[in-house]
């Protein structure tokens, strides 16, 4: 009557039930052990048979959590995702209205949630310092996009009659203005760069306004650079994987999904793993073309390579990745962050963080073309076209004067419409003497007035 079904390290007790309306429903529970479940199947096999069945009703949002991450989670999320979004139940969620239970939780309670959430402090990891008191009304969204998800499965289980989360009132989110290097300042940083991994990437970053992950999960066999690609500038890359480092969990509860590769840790007890795996979304995979002289620098960095590995022989790992350690072993990000930092130290050049170069790209592209926003949003795979438009605004608003200069060439530049004006008011050039000689003898002021100005003189002011 109840089935036990085996969910990696969870256990699901599945059995039918007659609600009060007669209505035959299927129930899911999840239980952490397996102690616990065969409890639970022979309370729920000994309530169906004595008649005296009780669904529990006063399931705690912690439990409901578990249910949620176990049945939709697992199935919807990649490993970025899981990663992410567990990290927020854990530190966000469970916390503060873990032991709320589910059916009392309200659109009141989630609002009052809300202001807590603006009361807490972020959580301190240990590779990231918050630069906030208080949690960022960015974290705060996603926070309550991802109750709002799980709620409208509790909704769809019949758990709960309406979502709480569908009305909530989140507080404002202020976008900053970043910070980014013009062309002249990259110019000036790649100069001065003498690491030829961060070379490499940069180039990579404002060229082709790739992704950190994008970057180091790039692979030789997507790079398109002979000598025929280089001549009939057809050179480019094809974006269809990225380097990412996920959980060691997300990986054993995910299956992989996903996941094209995992690299063997140096260290075996890391909770950790290094993956490539396929991009987030579709609008990510992408072909970009190649500067001719990126393209230069590229060959001559896979022939450095190919020394290197001929050179080390078995002791170099080689997975093909065009961003690599001197081993061939993949390069994390906190390496091209760190050779970054220094050489913005050692150069004087302007803080910015090395994602800005993408973003610096993106403002160059959209110069360049007079602000195409198709064309530089398939090079950035951007998913939305909106993203652009609303991170780069100031830059199409800056070149919207191109419009008008367009008319000036294009339709104002024809001869016969420069000749043609709009016509001035022609006023008449008949005057009612009669009448002026009439007014003339009734104000002998406006005579003595009258004559000076014919004479050149300026008349006296009256009065205060």
């Amino acid at each position: 009557m109840a089935t036990i079904i085996k969910r990696k390290k969870a256990y699901s007790l599945v059995y039918n039930y007659t609600n009060e309306l007669g209505e035959t429903k299927q129930k899911w529970e999840t239980w952490h052990t397996y102690k616990d479940v065969m409890k639970r199947k022979a309370e729920v096999e000994g309530g169906l048979i004595k008649g005296d069945f009780y669904q529990p009703t006063e399931q705690r949002i912690s439990e409901f959590l578990y249910d949620f991450v176990s049945l939709y989670g697992e199935k919807k999320w990649g490993v970025s995702s899981y990663d992410a979004n567990t990290g927020l139940i854990a530190n966000y969620i469970t916390p503060i209205i873990g032991d709320l239970e589910l059916k009392s939780f309200n659109a009141r309670s989630a609002d009052k949630y809300v202001q807590m959430l603006q009361k807490t402090p972020p959580v301190i990891v240990k590779w990231r310092k918050p630069k906030d008191e208080f949690l960022p009304p960015a974290t705060i969204e996603k926070v309550i996009k991802l109750l709002r998800c799980a709620f409208r499965q509790a909704v769809r289980w019949e758990l709960i009659g309406k979502n709480p989360f569908d009305s909530v009132v989140l507080p404002k989110t202020r976008y900053k203005k970043r910070e980014i290097w013009n062309a002249e300042t990259i110019s000036r940083a790649l100069n001065a760069c003498t690491d030829t991994k961060l070379y490499i990437a940069m180039n990579l970053s404002f060229a082709c306004s790739c992704r950190m992950g994008e970057i180091l999960g790039l692979t030789w066999d997507n790079v398109h650079i002979s000598d025929a690609d280089i001549v009939n500038d057809d050179a480019y890359i094809y974006i269809d994987k990225e380097l990412e480092r996920c959980s060691k969990r997300a990986l054993e509860m995910l299956g992989e999904k996903e996941v094209l590769h995992v690299f063997e840790p140096l260290m075996p007890n890391t909770s950790t793993r290094l993956i490539l795996k396929h991009p987030k979304t579709e609008s990510s995979v992408r072909k970009i073309w190649l500067p001719r002289t990126l393209a230069e620098i590229l060959r001559e960095w896979k022939k450095s390579q190919d020394e290197l590995k001929n050179f080390l022989g078995k002791e170099y790992q080689d997975f093909n990745l065009v961003v690599s350690l001197p081993n061939g072993r993949p390069c994390e990000g906190r390496l091209i962050n760190e050779a970054f930092q220094r050489l913005k130290s050692e150069a004087k050049l302007p803080n910015v963080v090395f994602h800005s170069l993408r973003h610096s790209s993106t403002t160059y592209k959209l110069k360049l073309n007079n602000g195409d926003l198709k064309a530089t949003q398939g090079d950035t795979g951007h998913a939305e076209i909106d993203m652009i438009t609303r991170v780069y605004a100031h830059i199409l608003d800056e070149d919207r004067k191109i419009n008008a200069q367009k008319f000036e060439t294009s339709f104002y530049a024809n001869p016969d419409l420069r000749n043609v004006r709009p016509q001035e008011p022609q006023l008449s050039s008949a005057i009612d003497l009669d009448a002026l000689v009439t007014e003339l003898s009734r104000n002998p002021k406006l005579v003595e007035t009258l004559a000076g100005l014919l004479g050149g003189k300026v008349p006296p002011r009256t009065g205060a």
